[in-house]
């Protein structure tokens, strides 16, 4: 792999609320299948807080953020974009959009301007209390997996 700049992938989501902890499930998947990532890229289990990971994004070149989104879709599509729209879009988009939006701002204010790309998995169910996800969600798991990869050797 080509890559050389310090790249977080940053996985957001509450595990208990079912679909809603996919881009957690994302990160898990990578470690537990010892997906081969740079030795410049960090994995990183941000569960729901997406404000306090700024401690972390500040020291990145580059942050993949993989999250559930809230848009009319087909349970189980992805959606790949950069920050422009995570940071503008109204009406929320992403699940935890409110707290790591706010943190790529503070990010910008402190000067400190990483690439951003979120991949983000349409949920089907996010309100049972349930740890595990739905099927359609599942079967998005490997595809997101490789846009990671894809991203990260992109830059």
């Amino acid at each position: 792999m080509k890559h050389k700049a310090k790249t977080l992938v940053l996985g957001i989501g509450n595990l208990l609320k079912k679909d809603d902890g996919i881009g957690v499930h994302v990160i898990q998947y990578m470690q537990d299948n010892a997906i081969p990532v740079p030795d410049c890229v960090t994995l990183l289990d941000g569960g729901i807080t997406g404000f306090d990971c700024m401690q972390y994004m500040v020291q990145y070149d580059k942050i993949v953020i993989v999250d559930a989104l809230k848009i009319e879709d087909k349970p189980g599509s992805i959606c790949r974009f950069g920050a422009n729209h995570l940071v503008s879009r109204l009406p929320v988009v992403s699940l935890h959009e409110l707290g790591v939006a706010e943190a790529l701002n503070i990010l910008r204010i402190k000067g400190k301007e990483p690439i951003v790309e979120v991949i983000g998995i349409v949920p089907d169910n996010t309100d049972d209390l349930y740890t595990n996800f739905s099927s359609s969600v599942a079967e998005s798991i490997p595809k997101v997996v490789d846009l990671i990869l894809d991203s990260i050797t992109a830059y």
